[in-house]
């Protein structure tokens, strides 16, 4: 299964609202360069041509890095620019369908809020979850948060990477990473960053300490 392939620790959507008259490319390569290990492109207003160049730009520079490049409910742009994977939200399409076409080598997440639907995704075939809104974000201004509870029983309940989003920042990463998850998926904590190499390396470094203690602590148990 693909979902064990790849490294979800500090998972990367794109937002271009975050980073004025930068390039994209270029953002998205910095935040890599950082320690980014997995890229969402989502564009909910882009024409489908623009999308589709942007993605195909986006998918040459990540296979550069071994990077997987995830699309955002497009499975038409996914199957396109043969993406590693695709996201899709809960009133997208069926996993099933979505996994009828891309094949079932490719990554396909799925946002969910509660722990009934993290366990009927896992069942319909999700290779990861991504868990939120965990905190108040400008993405989705009117998206329900989802506690530090019901994210750590997520986690418990299924057997697949679980990544946790929306408003997570340098300030909050930690508490979020102490409920066991996979990774963390961020767009303004890197994107927004004046320096987004160094944004995304100090995240990285987060997690990598709460990872090690976390291992640490198991070991003392045992």
């Amino acid at each position: 299964m693909p979902s064990l392939k790849w490294d979800y620790s500090l998972y990367l959507v794109t937002d271009r609202s975050y980073i004025g008259v930068r390039d994209l490319i270029v953002c998205v390569r910095e935040a890599i360069e950082g320690g980014v290990s997995l890229v969402q492109l989502r564009e909910k207003i882009a024409p489908s041509r623009e999308f589709y160049e942007m993605a195909e730009k986006l998918k040459s520079l990540t296979s550069r890095y071994n990077v997987p490049l995830i699309i955002n409910d497009r499975l038409d742009i996914a199957l396109a620019i043969d993406a590693d994977g695709l996201h899709l939200g809960q009133e997208d399409l069926p996993i099933a369908v979505a996994r009828k076409h891309i094949g079932q080598d490719k990554i396909i997440g799925i946002s969910v809020s509660n722990v009934a639907e993290a366990i009927q995704a896992e069942k319909e075939g999700a290779d990861y979850l991504g868990v939120g809104a965990m905190y108040a974000t400008g993405t989705k201004i009117d998206a329900k948060l989802v506690s530090l509870a019901v994210l750590e029983k997520i986690k418990k309940a299924v057997s697949i990477p679980v990544v946790a989003i929306g408003g997570i920042k340098k300030e909050n990463a930690v508490r979020t990473m102490e409920t066991g998850i996979d990774g963390i998926s961020v767009v303004s904590a890197i994107l927004a960053a004046q320096d987004i190499e160094q944004a995304a390396r100090e995240l990285k470094k987060s997690y990598q300490k709460q990872t090690n203690y976390t291992k640490g602590a198991v070991l003392k148990l045992k």
